[in-house]
């Protein structure tokens, strides 16, 4: 199933994924650091959404309280209903 997520507190302006038996593919964002972000998608490409949400949940940028890959948990998340 693709999802559609609107970040806040970062540059990127949206986050889309597909969650496919539990395993998170094709994710995209649109705005931010674009070959950084890109470099995320892949990474977490094939790997399991509880995984990616461990990995991922926290990260700060800078100074801020999030950051692009704590976006992606965040989404995650609220994807799976938590």
């Amino acid at each position: 199933m693709r999802y559609e997520f609107k970040p806040s507190g970062v540059c990127s302006r949206n986050i889309s994924f597909d969650v496919e038996d539990g395993v998170v593919k094709n994710v995209v964002y649109t705005g931010g650091c674009n070959g950084n972000l890109q470099g995320i998608g892949k990474l977490v490409e094939g790997m399991k959404v509880d995984e990616v949400i461990a990995r991922l949940d926290g990260i700060k940028c800078g100074v801020r309280s999030t950051s692009c890959p704590d976006q992606l948990a965040k989404a995650l998340r609220k994807s799976i209903g938590e």
